[in-house]
C-alpha cells in the first residue's frame, strides 16, 4: 500500500468511528430519555428552593414539573446539531429512522416483560427485618414495575411522532441558517435550530398525547407546553459552549483538513 493510500485508509478509518461515536451518544440518550420520561420532577426543588406558583392561559398553579426526560433530550438535539455538520441531513434522518425503530423495539420488549408472571418470591423481596419501612412505601415490586414501564400508548405515539417532526424542522432549520452564515455563526445554526424544533417538539407531543389521548383542554397543553418550552430554551443558550467544544475535539481528532472537507461534503448532500 502507497503512502497515499494508507493516509485515506486512516482518514475514512477516523471518519466511520466518529460517525459511530455520534450515532451511539445519539440513540443511547434518545432510547434512555424515552425510559426516565415516566417520572415528573419538580425543578425548583431539585434545585433546593420552593415550587413557583404563576399562571398561564388561565390554568393556575404552574410550576417547573417536567418529565426526566428533559434532563437528556438537549444532549439528543446537540448531537443531532453535530450529526448535521459533518455527515448532513441524510445521516440525521437515517439515525432518526433507527432511533425510532429501536425505541419501538424497547417497548415491545418492556410490553412483554410487564406481563410476564412474576415469581413467588420477587414482589416483596425488598422488604426485610432490615428495611420493613419500605412495605409501605412499596408494597409490591410487580406493581410498581408496571406502574414504571407500563406507559401508555399515546404516551409513546406522541413522544415518537415529536421526536421525528423535531428532528426534520432541526435538520432545515440548521441547513437554511447555514447557508446565509456559512462556517460561521456556529452557535447561531445549532442553537437556533434547537430553539426552534424543540418549540414545536413540546407542543406535539401534549397534543397528541393528551389532548388527543386523555381529554386535556388546548389552555392545558398550551399552558404545560410553554412551562417545558421555557426550560428547554434555557438549557439549549446555556449548553451553547458545549457545541464549540464538541467541534474542537471533533476537529482534533480528524484534522483540520478532513473536518473541512466532511462539512463540505455535508453541505453538498443538503444542495443536491
Amino acid at each position: 500500500m502507497c503512502l497515499s493510500e494508507h493516509m485515506y485508509s486512516i482518514s475514512k478509518n477516523k471518519q466511520t468511528i466518529l460517525f459511530i461515536v455520534l450515532a451511539g451518544l445519539f440513540i443511547t440518550n434518545a432510547i434512555i430519555a424515552e425510559f426516565i420520561g415516566v417520572k415528573i420532577f419538580s425543578l425548583e426543588k431539585s434545585l433546593g428552593f420552593g415550587s413557583l406558583d404563576f399562571s398561564l392561559f388561565g390554568i393556575d398553579n404552574l410550576a417547573f414539573n417536567l418529565t426526566a426526560g428533559v434532563l437528556l433530550w438537549p444532549v439528543v438535539f446537540v448531537m443531532t446539531d453535530i450529526i448535521n455538520e459533518y455527515f448532513g441531513p441524510k445521516g440525521v434522518r437515517f439515525l432518526s429512522y433507527l432511533a425510532s425503530a429501536l425505541i419501538i423495539y424497547a417497548f415491545l420488549v418492556v410490553f412483554f416483560a410487564v406481563r410476564l408472571q412474576p415469581a413467588d418470591f420477587w414482589p416483596t423481596s425488598h422488604i426485610s427485618e432490615k428495611t420493613p419501612w419500605l412495605g409501605s412505601e412499596v408494597g409490591n415490586l410487580n406493581t410498581a414495575y408496571r406502574l414504571i414501564f407500563g406507559q401508555g400508548l399515546w404516551i409513546i405515539v406522541g413522544s415518537l411522532i415529536a421526536f421525528i417532526f423535531g428532528q426534520i424542522i432541526d435538520v432545515f432549520v440548521f441547513h437554511k441558517i447555514k447557508e446565509k452564515t456559512g462556517e460561521n455563526s456556529i452557535w447561531l445554526r445549532s442553537t437556533g435550530s434547537t430553539i426552534i424544533s424543540q418549540f414545536i417538539d413540546s407542543y406535539v407531543v401534549l397534543f397528541i398525547a393528551f389532548y388527543f389521548g386523555a381529554g386535556w383542554s388546548i389552555k392545558q397543553v398550551l399552558a404545560i407546553g410553554t412551562v417545558n418550552y421555557i426550560y428547554k430554551f434555557i438549557v439549549a443558550v446555556l449548553i451553547t459552549p458545549l457545541i464549540y467544544l464538541i467541534h474542537k475535539l471533533i476537529e482534533n481528532f480528524l484534522g483540520k483538513d478532513l473536518a473541512v472537507k466532511l462539512k463540505l461534503e455535508a453541505m453538498n448532500r443538503q444542495n443536491s
